[in-house]
């Protein structure tokens, strides 16, 4: 599933904590701006992992669109294509 900012890829790999892996092409920016998307991504899935269901590996590609974004920007994107890929909790749907 993809928005305009992010493209998550979902895998169920059975028991344990979900694990996340992102990618982010040199098309976003330069060095600086890729590690702040990837920090900004990592603190998404920090902090909202207690809603998200577990034994899943998650894929996540930064599209350039998404390179000068605040982080409720990235968080809104990151929580939209979870809902769209089916991976919240059922209650907080």
């Amino acid at each position: 599933m993809a928005n305009r900012r992010l493209v998550m890829y979902v895998m169920k790999r059975g028991a344990g904590e979900s694990r996340i892996g992102i990618s982010v092409s040199k098309k976003v920016g330069n060095s600086v701006v890729r590690h702040r998307c990837v920090r900004l991504i990592r603190e998404c899935f920090r902090l909202n992992r207690d809603i998200l269901q577990t034994g899943l590996d998650i894929v996540i590609v930064v599209r350039p669109a998404a390179a000068g974004d605040e982080y409720h920007a990235m968080e809104r994107a990151f929580l939209h294509l979870c809902g769209t890929q089916g991976i919240l909790m059922k209650e907080l749907k």
